[in-house]
């Protein structure tokens, strides 16, 4: 009888539900006894033991489903090892919960943070298997995660939509995009969706180069603009403060995000209607794309699959086009981020795609 623990952590995204029906059907296909026990809330349901007993009828019909059937929730890593409230040590009560259940392995479904954790589980001394979650598409060892691509069809619906309105009234449109640290939904939505100027965190911007590209647009007779700006994206001044010099900026900032930042600089400057649009949170919802449904199946039957070996420690990811198994220490606390210099970045130049930095 082989006993497998499930949870999912951090921010939600299309697909979960299918990578974790990959691995149960793997599982279960391979003939042999095993129980699954699924864990609420993520590391929180570890931590508290909030758990049930799943059996293949939970993971029927769930392929097209968003969000995840086990709930969510946030747990950062940098607060893994302070006690509770009620002082209780976290680490310690996740492994007695993994360790009262029996549990062969735990596979986790999540990002950047929640492989820092798994990653401390594993050096703990547990079995661990982990599964590529994250719309930013930033964790290290893969060259795609599962939600990603989903996020990035939902992205251009948003700018597509935009273009017509904006062409109608002859004004600028910022799409802020999610994206805090790496730029890589804004730079590939922005691309599929025909945006002009794309802003991301890794390259930071002018914002005199971006209005100059606006009005270059203007001189040879465009009407409109539409910009992806991520989320955090910043200027070539915020970029050169420190860190601590970046929080009190961001703290006494009167705007709610870089982009009404960039809109009023625009406005002042050109004097053209500029608007904000915040997809925001619907970048992560709804039901996963063709190819996010394959490609989680794909890492979830792998999961199961290591599991059957008896092989742990590793995060499922895809190099290549190919699966791959990638050792979780090299994954833990290590970020994808875009390379300025990368054939992606000039190829979009050549498309006269202005980064706002030249």
């Amino acid at each position: 009888m082989r006993r497998v623990g499930m949870l999912t952590s951090g921010g939600d995204c299309q697909a979960l539900n299918a990578a974790m029906r990959g691995v149960v059907k793997c599982l279960f296909y391979s003939g042999e006894q095993v129980e699954i026990y699924g864990f609420y809330d993520g590391y929180r349901g570890l931590i508290y033991g909030n758990y049930t007993m799943l059996t293949s009828r939970d993971f029927s019909g769930i392929l097209t489903k968003g969000g995840t059937i086990l709930g969510t929730s946030r747990t950062p890593f940098k607060t893994i090892k302070d006690p509770d409230p009620n002082g209780l040590d976290k680490v310690e009560a996740m492994k007695a919960n993994y360790k009262r259940l029996n549990l062969d392995c735990l596979v986790i479904l999540g990002g950047n943070g929640t492989h820092k954790t798994a990653n401390l589980l594993r050096e703990e001394g547990l079995n661990i298997i982990t599964l590529p979650k994250t719309i930013d598409n930033d964790l290290y060892g893969t060259d795609m995660t599962f939600g990603f691509q989903s996020a990035v069809d939902v992205a251009t619906n948003a700018i597509d939509l935009i273009h017509t309105t904006a062409s109608s009234h002859g004004r600028i449109f910022i799409v802020e995009i999610m994206g805090h640290k790496v730029g890589w939904l804004a730079l590939n939505a922005g691309m599929a969706g025909g945006a002009d100027i794309i802003l991301i965190p890794e390259i930071p911007y002018d914002i005199n180069s971006v209005i100059g590209a606006i009005q270059k647009r203007e001189e040879r007779g465009s009407k409109f603009t539409i910009l992806a700006v991520a989320e955090g994206a910043c200027s070539k001044e915020f970029a050169a403060m420190s860190k601590k010099e970046q929080k009190e900026a961001i703290k006494n900032s009167r705007y709610p995000s870089v982009s009404y930042d960039i809109a009023d600089k625009i406005i002042a400057a050109t004097g053209i209607e500029t608007r904000v649009t915040v997809p925001g949170h619907m970048q992560r919802g709804g039901s996963p794309c063709p190819y996010d449904r394959v490609f989680a199946s794909r890492l979830g039957s792998e999961a199961g699959n290591l599991i059957l070996q008896g092989e742990y420690g590793f995060m499922v990811g895809i190099k290549n086009r190919e699966i791959v198994r990638v050792p979780l220490e090299e994954v833990a606390g290590r970020l994808k981020s875009i390379d300025p210099d990368a054939s992606i970045i000039k190829e979009a130049r050549m498309l006269g795609i202005s980064f706002g930095d030249e």
